[in-house]
């Protein structure tokens, strides 16, 4: 796991990425909210998609609910960037842009994007590709 601090508009941003996965379930979610907050003290994180496990864009597992929960409990912020066109249920399309929509969880083609959604850059994610809810 490689982690980088990026501070932008004000926000420091925690920019994780790993070739290994960091987030299989709830637990290990919450393993990496307490090592970023503690190791960088941000409450905003990017994380590149690859370290997160495909169950998570299944939603029918409801385990992306279960970890975002954890996300908003104790106040992170997350952004997860990269190629998200291999899933193509209109369900998980349809969460990730209403969750684009909102201030706390954003899903981005690239890390740029999710740091200026999370430093709070104008910008409207609806029109990332892939992203569109349409």
């Amino acid at each position: 796991m490689k982690t980088e601090v990026i501070k932008k508009n004000n926000t420091e941003i925690a920019v994780v990425s790993s070739d290994e996965l960091l987030i299989t379930d709830v637990q290990s979610a919450l393993d990496l909210i307490m090592t970023v907050k503690y190791e960088t003290g941000c409450s905003d994180i990017a994380l590149n998609k690859e370290a997160v496990t495909d169950d998570f864009f299944i939603l029918s597992t409801c385990l992306a609910g279960e970890i975002l929960q954890k996300f908003i409990n104790y106040g992170v912020r997350i952004g997860i960037y990269g190629d998200f066109s291999k899933y193509t249920s209109k369900p998980l399309k349809d969460f990730m842009y209403e969750c684009n929509n909102g201030k706390d969880i954003y899903f981005q083609p690239s890390v740029s994007l999710v740091v200026d959604r999370l430093a709070g850059c104008t910008g409207n994610s609806r029109t990332a590709k892939g992203l569109s809810g349409t």
